[in-house]
């Protein structure tokens, strides 16, 4: 995709790991970027919130979602179902919303970019919510991609990103956390936040995709 002083972009969770670096880079080229997220206020659990920022932006060529990463762990039978249904408005539900507000307002052959994650196809026990939510985004992505044609819409699907996300847990747990799934990897490392913008810009980029889930894992899926 050509970007002029005219393109506009927006990422959804663009203030912190995975969503400020896709907001650096595209920075970086000509346009404007706009980044939200709960922080500067919009709140992507509120329908209403989310209709009256698309328009007062107006016109976007580039929507990005990059919200929601947590979501709780456990068993199907442990995990209250409250907060299974709170990581569900924010990612899933969120993702849907932005998707329903943004159409209206994205430029025909632009793009909306998703983010789901490995879990999505990876069995793991006590995975069950991100596993329900990120399939949920990628099955739906694909019917966003045929409804909103000539709009291109793709999901990137990171597997374990070394971001703010981790902020919580002490260093040194953190870090032999980091390290024991870097050696567990055929890749040999965990991702960066930078690493995984080059997969958003790549789904940006490249015109004959749509309807694509770009996994960036480190071949986490092949393990």
């Amino acid at each position: 995709m050509n970007f002029t002083f005219q393109t506009r972009s927006i990422v959804i969770g663009g203030t912190s790991g995975i969503g400020k670096a896709v907001a650096t880079t595209l920075s970086e080229r000509e346009g404007s970027v706009a980044v939200a997220s709960r922080s500067t206020g919009l709140d992507v659990t509120d329908e209403a919130a989310i209709e009256a920022y698309f328009a007062q932006h107006g016109p976007v060529d580039h929507v990005v979602f990059t919200a929601g990463s947590s979501a709780p762990g456990g068993a199907v039978a442990e995990v209250a179902l409250e907060a299974a249904r709170q990581a569900f408005d924010t990612k899933f539900w969120g993702s849907v919303m932005v998707a329903k507000a943004a159409s209206r307002h994205i430029r025909p052959h632009g793009t909306l970019t998703l983010t789901s994650g490995f879990l999505s196809r990876r069995t793991l026990p006590g995975t069950y919510v991100k596993t329900a939510m990120n399939a949920g985004i990628e099955a739906v992505a694909k019917i966003l991609a045929k409804e909103l044609a000539p709009i291109r819409v793709n999901v990137v699907s990171p597997g374990l990103t070394d971001t703010e996300a981790y902020a919580g847990m002490g260093d040194e747990a953190r870090a032999s956390m980091l390290d024991k799934a870097a050696r567990s990897l055929p890749a040999g490392k965990v991702g960066s936040a930078e690493e995984l913008a080059r997969g958003y810009l790549f789904a940006i980029d490249t015109p004959f995709v749509t309807g694509a889930v770009i996994d960036i894992d480190g071949g986490a899926l092949i393990n």
